[in-house]
């Protein structure tokens, strides 16, 4: 694999330095982490946050206090092995698993990113109409051909700096707290006392929840950018080695972005809840139907807030779901990548990139309703995921493979917790009334 083009330190600070994450200049210094536990509030989870806030009011919120630690360990140790190996998860799996278990994970996985893809396109779109009159079709396309073409022709230090500003764009909805009337009091009784309903619909929403927070396709990113963040340390410092000064930044980043992800995920339930379930309104389709509902009862400050918030996480996320895609197959099939490269440089790997965008464009054109998108990105996704996270616990255990840095116990724990759980869940469903 070709290495990236040197740069001055100062163009990749966001790296180099990222072992002083505690110092000033705290967002420059901001990796993949972030950027991935953003990527986790797409359009279409916004779409299932919502529609836990509408249906559950805030029952669902102790949900957000389990879900971090869980979410936070599992991105953690993919992080971790592609650091220490400086190999993506789908190469590493290549050598260490039999290869019709990378096949069909990788499989499930581009299925449901770009199954995903499709749902966020249609959501953007859906949304854009709301402040604009443009028609739903033009809007999908406008928004694929942007992203495919902006991921395909920038350089990856550049990419990675726009997607670490669009991250801002999750401030939205913590806005929209602060012009909603909210219980404080019953958010805080909701959040710190579960309250663990086992009808049948209510597991539908938990398992919901979890595919929306550990997702199949955060695993590949997370490792794939941990690989090509290495590449920009070994190009400044001429070294590739990694200490424990790096492993903590790297820990640090990655609870960032879990957080990030999670709070939002729980200002959305807070909005929501006291809102629309407030109002009685307990259905929602999708993210932008949520944003419609929002604005007679909070104002149309909360309204535009949510709508601005679903379209620049969209522009995040579509990129990482592609990216990861890309990522996972040209890793498969022993292609070049590396979002570094130039398009001739790596053909195979920006096709995938190009191609997921263009079958998700076709999936809107043949007029299959957002809700069903999301649907299969659940179930693909339900699939995916426990398979994957006993590999990515297997190898994050490996001395082999790691030698002294392999996960500490604690790390373990949570990473089989979370196994259990994913599993556990649809076992669950099958028998809950």
């Amino acid at each position: 694999m070709a290495e990236p083009q040197t740069e001055t330190p100062k163009r990749h600070k966001h790296h180099p330095d990222r072992a002083l994450i505690r110092s000033r200049g705290y967002f420059h210094r901001l990796g993949p982490g972030i950027v991935t536990g953003a990527a986790d509030d797409d359009p279409s989870g916004i779409g299932t946050y919502s529609q836990a806030g509408a249906q559950a009011g805030f029952g669902f919120l102790w949900a957000t206090v389990w879900l971090l630690p869980f979410a936070f360990a599992v991105q953690e140790a993919c992080a971790r092995v592609a650091l220490v190996t400086g190999q993506g998860l789908a190469s590493i799996i290549k050598t260490r698993m039999p290869r019709w278990v990378l096949v069909l994970a990788v499989t499930l996985v581009a299925l449901a990113n770009t199954v995903n893809i499709a749902a966020d396109l249609s959501s953007m779109s859906a949304a854009l109409r709301l402040l604009v009159p443009i028609d739903q079709v033009l809007g999908v396309i406008l928004f694929a051909v942007g992203i495919a073409v902006a991921e395909v022709l920038v350089p990856y230090h550049r990419y990675a700096r726009v997607l670490r500003w669009l991250c801002l764009s999750l401030l939205a909805y913590v806005a929209v707290l602060f012009v909603a009337k909210v219980d404080w009091n019953a958010v805080a009784i909701a959040t710190l006392l579960p309250h663990v309903d086992l009808s049948r619909t209510s597991i539908e929403l938990m398992i919901a929840l979890a595919g929306t927070t550990i997702s199949p396709y955060l695993f590949f990113w997370q490792a794939a950018e941990e690989v090509e963040e290495r590449k920009v340390m070994a190009q400044l410092h001429h070294r590739s080695d990694v200490g424990s000064a790096h492993l903590r930044a790297m820990r640090g980043d990655v609870f960032a972005g879990m957080l990030t992800g999670v709070f939002i995920m729980f200002a959305i339930m807070v909005t929501t809840g006291a809102t629309l379930n407030a109002n009685g309104i307990t259905n929602i389709a999708s993210a932008e139907d949520a944003a419609k509902a929002l604005t007679p009862l909070a104002g149309q400050f909360a309204g535009l807030l949510f709508l601005l918030g679903i379209l620049g996480v969209g522009l995040l996320s579509i990129p990482v779901l592609a990216g990861s895609t890309a990522y996972a197959l040209a890793e498969t099939f022993g292609w070049r990548e590396s979002l570094e490269l130039k398009p001739r440089e790596a053909k195979a790997f920006y096709a995938v990139i190009v191609g997921s965008v263009l079958v998700a464009v076709a999936l809107n054109l043949i007029g299959i309703p957002p809700m069903t998108f999301l649907f299969l990105a659940a179930v693909l996704n339900g699939l995916a995921a426990p398979a994957l996270m006993v590999i990515v616990w297997l190898l994050a255990r490996n001395h082999d493979l790691l030698g002294r840095w392999v996960s500490p116990l604690w790390s373990r724990v949570l990473l089989g917790a979370a196994t259990v759980l994913m599993a556990a869940l649809p076992v669950i469903w099958l028998f809950a009334k």
